[in-house]
């Protein structure tokens, strides 16, 4: 999720665990703690994949935030009256404000290495986008509450107000794309289509609109259904892929890299001697977020290159096509 909702959510998972006395200042660490693992963006690795795949990496694993909590902890308690005198709330306002960030960030498509350093696929429940006003606006008002007036004697019930509205927005987002699983997979039958694998994932800024892509053996297709219309099928259309550049990049090691991180959603296209790479799952067709070049045409032969980040497109005019389907 974006830097203003993780900042939200650690000040007000923070402040609830202490006392009034300790709310301000407990906001204060739980907005730091909050944004703390994504400065991961900060580390340069070899070339631009590595900087992608390995965001949400190391800093965003359970093992490694749980150990950090209980080392922050054990330092303040040595260094801080506060938290000596109130160890155990404070333990939970640190614990909580450092593993809810990835939590939170595990419910995005991006996906997010929880059990680091397992080399396993990251968790990517993709049931929110990464930016939702309606997620993040009970938590910056919570926040400011807190800050503003943290003795007030209804500063708790508006902390768990503030919470429990944005997890209830958070776990709407787990019945909606529940109900959009179950209108594909009808249309799956319906259309008799031979589907390999699939994801769905609201369209940004909402919940009510989804955005549907289905992989088969000549590509994808793509679709959107909105939950607003229940009674509306959806309507795919099937994107082929060059079968020439698949086969091109499967050995290449930056593709195997994209294919492990973005679980196999991996559009391949030639595009002016370019190999292009394209992540399916951020974005829509043809416009997607992630693009890297990683081969080249050099004397009539196709060869790996270090890869290149590409340009994002887009069309206005599809956006618009896009909403109004909502």
């Amino acid at each position: 999720m974006d830097s203003l909702t993780q900042i939200a959510l650690g000040a007000t998972v923070g402040a609830i665990c202490v006392s009034p006395k300790d709310k301000r200042r407990a906001a204060v660490v739980g907005a730091v703690l909050g944004t703390l693992p994504d400065l991961d963006v900060l580390i340069r690795y070899a070339d631009p994949i590595d900087n992608f795949i390995k965001h949400r990496g190391f800093s965003h694993s359970f093992l490694v935030l749980v150990t950090l909590s209980l080392l922050i902890w054990f330092i303040a308690r040595k260094l801080t009256n506060c938290v000596s005198s109130d160890p155990y709330t404070w333990l939970a306002s640190i614990t909580l404000a450092l593993v809810t960030h990835p939590i939170l960030d595990a419910h995005t498509v991006y996906g997010t290495q929880l059990l680091w350093p397992l080399d396993t696929p990251p968790v990517m429940w993709s049931t929110i986008f990464i930016i939702d006003p309606a997620y993040t606006l009970p938590l910056v008002l919570s926040t400011v509450f807190v800050i503003w007036a943290p003795r007030w004697k209804h500063i708790q019930t508006t902390l768990v107000i503030g919470l429990l509205i944005s997890s209830g927005y958070l776990a709407w987002s787990w019945v909606g794309k529940i109900v959009v699983n179950h209108k594909l997979a009808s249309a799956l039958n319906l259309n008799t289509t031979e589907a390999q694998k699939y994801f769905t994932v609201p369209t940004p800024f909402n919940t009510l609109l989804w955005r549907v892509v289905v992989m088969n053996a000549e590509g994808y297709q793509e679709g959107f259904y909105s939950l607003r219309k229940p009674n509306q099928e959806i309507i795919f259309r099937q994107v082929d892929v060059d079968p020439e550049a698949q086969d091109l990049v499967s050995t290449y090691v930056s593709y195997k890299k994209l294919q492990w991180f973005s679980h196999g959603f991996l559009k391949t296209e030639i595009i002016e001697d370019h190999v292009i790479i394209s992540d399916l799952r951020m974005g829509s067709e043809p416009d997607y977020v992630f693009r890297f070049a990683i081969g080249a045409k050099a004397s009539g032969a196709w060869l790996p290159i270090t890869p290149l980040k590409k340009g994002t497109r887009y069309d206005r005019e599809r956006l618009k096509e896009i909403f109004e389907m909502l």
